[in-house]
């Protein structure tokens, strides 16, 4: 990781950083001109605005003309001494985007957090929750400097995977979690740790309602992971009843509306270790479950919501099952995919979600369908309130941090929603749901100065948010790349997020020189 250097300039008593010149910031002034606002709560575009922005906090929301009218320069706020102006007249400003399952990398990926970051803040994500890593030590660490603005990174909020055991961190000295009291003793140690919550997979229902019990005692969050190991015991609906805040992709919610049986119909040949079984049977799980709209399918989703539970459906991330060559050759992976994370996707038998031992026409055609039921009910939980956020899980199935989320929202418009529904899924939502709605989610006066601000319009066409842009012809026929966030600002700090990238394209290149190495597909090369 490339070391931080500070460039000691001082104005107006704060110190002005430069990353490699990626950032520049904090100021004791920030006034950003000139913007069409979309506020994340789901109000329409509105501007020309100015926004002022002192000592991170938003402290001014100035309406500053009409579009297309010039601007009264003396009706503007003024800027004090030691301040800086970004003129963004004609652009977009958002709130920071919120990714709800971000994990930093992966040692088997060979993505290091730097990496990572970079990928991550030049798509305007400001705010990540990690549902477990390389341990909480290593996590929190990473937090703390991200607090401190030491390194270019989102702010972090830490999960623990359940039972998870690092450095320090050993509260059962290595006994594995078999009782309730065992469960509520890892939680409070958790707790103890600095963890903001828990990230579960599932476990026996006695273990599982002691440890979200004791957790939401705390006052600390939780996600889940229903994995078929432990799912026909405990679905959604137990978790969501035991205090369980938010439920990561779909698994335990086909499980909840099943009503003409109590476990997935398996084959019998069926091995949960080969991954080729374990994703192609689950393509078929959401046909077993209640009809939409049907009378058990309204009473799970009335419950769900009347329970103010979340859902994280990171759609995205299984995208590859249903359109395997799409996701293989989507055109950022030639510049911005580490060699060995590409070599971590291909099929394996070894590496989690490698599993194309035998994929085709079959098991994408199955895949759609589930795709069909699957958003049918997302897309109805969002209308009748309940909360749905934006999450990516990069680093797994050929889906790339930063990109990934751009995707992720890309697929919650084929769900139904609206874009203006996929903004707030991206920013309120997830700040509501990590309970973080009072600092960040919006752009309200007393909130932080997170944004993400672009060249045009990315609600009508969400593609000008990825790091690559979007094609347009000219009107004189000229094929041209247009959008890519301009600029991500965290915590005041404004960062070139295309320079960020420039910076990832580098750190692939010198891997690829280092290993003489060429992005091949399987068996054509």
């Amino acid at each position: 990781m490339k070391k931080l250097l500070f460039l000691l300039l001082l104005c107006n008593g704060f110190l002005v950083l430069g990353q490699d010149n990626l950032s520049e910031g904090p100021f004791s002034q920030l006034i950003i001109r000139g913007v069409t606002l979309i506020n994340g709560n789901g109000a329409p575009p509105r501007g020309p605005i100015d926004i002022v922005v002192e000592n991170n906090k938003i402290v001014d929301i100035q309406v500053v003309g009409y579009p297309g009218v010039k601007i009264d320069e003396s009706k503007r706020p003024q800027l004090k001494a030691g301040g800086k102006e970004l003129d963004c007249e004609g652009m977009y400003l958002l709130p920071g985007f919120v990714d709800m399952h971000g994990h930093i990398g992966g040692v088997a990926q060979g993505a290091d957090s730097d990496y990572v970051f970079k990928l991550w803040m030049a798509h305007g994500i400001t705010t990540v929750r990690e549902p477990a890593g390389r341990g909480i030590d290593w996590t929190l660490d990473l937090k703390q400097k991200s607090e401190k603005n030491e390194i270019i990174a989102p702010r972090i909020q830490a999960y623990t995977a359940f039972g998870q055991t690092s450095n320090g961190f050993n509260p059962l000295n290595d006994a594995p979690i078999s009782t309730a009291e065992q469960a509520r003793k890892w939680v409070r140690a958790n707790a103890q740790r600095g963890a903001d919550g828990i990230k579960f997979f599932g476990a026996s229902p006695e273990i599982m309602a002691a440890a979200l019990d004791e957790n939401k005692k705390l006052g600390l969050r939780s996600a889940c992971h229903h994995a078929q190991l432990d799912v026909a015991r405990w679905n959604v609906l137990h978790s969501a009843r035991a205090g369980l805040t938010s439920m990561e992709h779909w698994y335990g919610l086909p499980e909840a509306l099943f009503e003409d049986r109590t476990v997935q119909d398996y084959p019998l040949e069926y091995n949960y270790q080969n991954e080729q079984h374990r994703f192609e049977e689950a393509g078929k799980l959401w046909e077993q479950a209640a009809k939409p709209y049907s009378e058990h399918w309204n009473k799970v989703m009335d419950e769900l919501i009347a329970l103010d539970f979340t859902l994280d459906p990171t759609f995205n991330i299984y995208e590859a099952s249903r359109d395997l060559h799409r996701a293989r050759r989507a055109e950022w992976h030639e510049d911005y995919t580490l060699p060995s994370l590409w070599d971590f996707y291909q099929p394996s038998k070894i590496s989690h979600g490698s599993y194309w031992h035998d994929w085709g026409t079959e098991q994408e055609v199955a895949w759609r369908n589930n795709y069909k039921l699957w958003m049918t009910f997302v897309n109805e939980y969002k209308n009748r309130g309940g909360r749905v956020t934006t999450g990516s899980d990069s680093g797994f199935i050929f889906q790339l941090y930063g990109f990934a989320y751009v995707r992720e929202m890309e697929l919650l418009r084929e769900a139904g929603f609206h874009p203006l529904e996929i903004i707030r899924s991206a920013t309120l939502n997830g700040a509501e749901a990590l309970g973080m709605s009072d600092q960040i989610g919006t752009v309200e006066v007393g909130k932080l100065a997170d944004f993400v601000v672009v060249a045009e319009n990315p609600l009508k066409n969400l593609k000008l948010l990825y790091g690559t842009g979007a094609v347009k012809l000219t009107e004189d026929n000229k094929v041209v790349r247009v959008g890519g966030v301009t600029y991500t600002i965290k915590d005041g700090i404004i960062y070139d997020a295309k320079g960020l990238l420039q910076d990832v394209k580098k750190i692939v290149q010198q891997q690829k020189q280092k290993l003489n190495y060429k992005i091949k597909q399987p068996g054509l090369e």
